[in-house]
């Protein structure tokens, strides 16, 4: 009876959010009637130029705070219907032929002769945050495993000249998410402008690793139509020399400048995502399989509704190719105190940041210092900074009854689908 029941509740659930996934395709929309309005009458309505990060910077964040969050999931009896309802895969796809259209346009514009330079840099920072969220498409489609979906993953990147992050994220951060090892997982003490050399770097040879070892084993070099290393650099050249015909020489640093920070939003997510968290090794130095507690989550609806829910992360982790939609909340995953909104600027001033994140990443690690991925040239500093604050969360925690503690404890995830190597073999 309790399992029919259960059935039941999921044949009969409905998504209340249905539509309100809309969105995220709805984004480009507007940058695109901005950036259309602003063409009309530029000198009337300058203030459009900056409609990208005044909607990153000010008014998601806002709207986070007046909404609030969201800490509701879909029955479980209900995933199965909802991974399979093909309308929430033509919602992410639906981001991309506006993202090209709001891009071209921005070209347009900033080609033209009579752009004040305050006017061309709003505008760059504009589409770049269009092509930067464009990524978190792209991150989306590079989890299906269809070759349409692989090549539109790739599309949505191309604005960005980022088409690797198609192989690197779900065959290399992926597999080696919240260690020393990974480019993409930035370390306590590690300012986001320390960790952003790295990450890109990083990701970009192990990229290129990847593909090469991937071709290896089909017997290929890398000089190959295969290598979609060489496909995603090809539709990003095609599309830049696309766009400079259409905006002429004084695009070319629009171009180059909305393609940097729409990268560099990504970056700074990255850093957010998995600051200090650290999978542990057993005694045979293999790391722990990836459990919710290495991903710093958040449930704000606005902001999750624009980024496809990827404020979920540990769930994302756990079942790398479950689609946005049924991705879960879990109550003992470490929780940011805003959505990946909010976080963006105190990222972006280290003082800020450590002030905000530091002490809850030793609450999660009740105190126990040596179990955070610290920057290692920080290490020692770090260690002698938070000893006094360490032992006092540690002293509180042990004071907790033994419920209280254990719940304090983020709870291990068993994966319905682990992260997949280029090999096909399992990546945890």
């Amino acid at each position: 009876m309790e399992k029919q029941a259960e059935a039941a509740e999921g044949q009969n659930w409905k998504d209340p959010k249905r539509y309100l996934w809309l969105l995220s395709p709805a984004l480009p929309v507007i940058g695109l009637a901005a950036l259309s309005a602003y063409a009309v009458a530029p000198k009337k309505l300058r203030f459009l130029a900056w409609t990208g990060p005044a909607l990153v910077h000010g008014i998601i964040p806002a709207l986070d705070r007046m909404i609030g969050e969201d800490t509701s999931n879909p029955p479980a009896a209900a995933i199965e219907r909802l991974e399979n309802d093909k309308y929430y895969n033509w919602i992410v796809k639906a981001f991309i032929p506006t993202q090209y259209a709001a891009t071209l346009l921005g070209a347009w514009i900033t080609g033209r002769k009579d752009i004040p330079t305050s006017d061309y840099i709003g505008l760059t920072l504009s589409v770049g945050v269009i092509n930067g969220i464009a990524i978190n498409t792209g991150h989306e489609l590079s989890h299906k495993h269809g070759k349409l979906d692989r090549l539109l993953s790739m599309a949505a990147l191309a604005p960005t000249g980022y088409t690797h992050f198609a192989v690197e994220h779900p065959f290399g951060h992926h597999k080696r998410v919240a260690t020393p090892e990974d480019p993409a997982s930035s370390r306590m003490g590690e300012s986001f402008w320390k960790f952003l050399p790295r990450t890109v770097i990083g990701g970009f040879k192990s990229a290129v690793k990847i593909e090469k070892d991937r071709l290896a084993r089909k017997g290929k070099g890398f000089w190959t139509t295969e290598n979609e290393l060489l496909q995603g650099w090809a539709m990003s050249a095609a599309f830049f020399g696309a766009a400079a015909l259409v905006g002429g020489r004084r695009s070319i640093p629009f171009l180059a400048g909305q393609a940097v920070y729409g990268a560099s939003l990504l970056e700074v997510i990255n850093y957010v995502e998995h600051y200090g968290l650290l999978r542990q090794k057993d005694a045979n130095g293999k790391y722990e399989r990836t459990q919710p507690g290495h991903s710093w989550n958040s449930n704000e609806i606005v902001t999750n509704l624009f980024l496809y829910q990827l404020q979920r992360h540990s769930d994302h982790h756990a079942n790398p190719t479950r689609s946005f939609q049924a991705l879960r909340h879990f109550e003992d995953a470490p929780q940011l105190p805003g959505g990946y909104a909010s976080m963006l600027l105190p990222a972006y001033i280290p003082s800020w940041w450590y002030k905000v994140m530091d002490e809850r990443v030793i609450k999660h690690y009740k105190g126990d210092l040596e179990r955070i991925n610290m920057d290692p040239e920080r290490k020692a500093e770090l260690m002698a900074q938070y000893e006094e604050l360490a032992k006092m969360i540690a002293a509180q925690t042990q004071a907790l009854p033994e419920g209280d503690a254990d719940a304090a404890a983020p709870a291990p995830v068993k994966p319905k689908s682990k992260a997949k190597t280029r090999s096909g073999k399992s990546a945890a």
